[in-house]
């Protein structure tokens, strides 16, 4: 089993801005497509974003779109979520996920890996 780290979320006012890491440990993230979950209390698990292998495609649900972005650094073996113009309905634990193979989808079955999930809590 993949290990997938995420970095820590922590508390962010409206309209603030955080960014979300996610290190493969012990493997290479390079040839996975990795995607961004987040589960709201209460909610089922939502799938918002994810980019593939060589990062030439990444795919946003609507509720994201144009606020967050998603990239990755493959000589650290890392992916980041960038999220900006936050709102109170984005408070959620996060999660990254890796998948083999997998375009332009954020279905939770398609995707073997999990990281243990951060929370990201934001209000003013």
């Amino acid at each position: 089993q993949l290990q997938l780290v995420e970095s820590v979320g922590g508390l962010v006012q409206p309209v603030g801005s955080l960014r979300l890491s996610c290190a493969g440990s012990g493997f290479s993230l390079n040839y996975y497509t990795i995607a961004w979950f987040r589960q709201a209390p209460g909610k089922e698990r939502e799938g918002i974003v994810c980019i593939n292998s060589g990062a030439s495609s990444t795919y946003y649900v609507d509720s994201v779109k144009g606020r967050f972005t998603v990239s990755r650094d493959n000589a650290k073996n890392t992916v980041y979520l960038q999220m900006n113009s936050l709102k109170p309905s984005d408070t959620a634990v996060y999660y990254c996920a890796a998948g083999c193979g997998v375009r332009s989808t954020v279905v939770p079955e398609r995707y073997n890996d999990w990281g243990q999930g951060t929370q990201v809590t934001v209000s003013s």
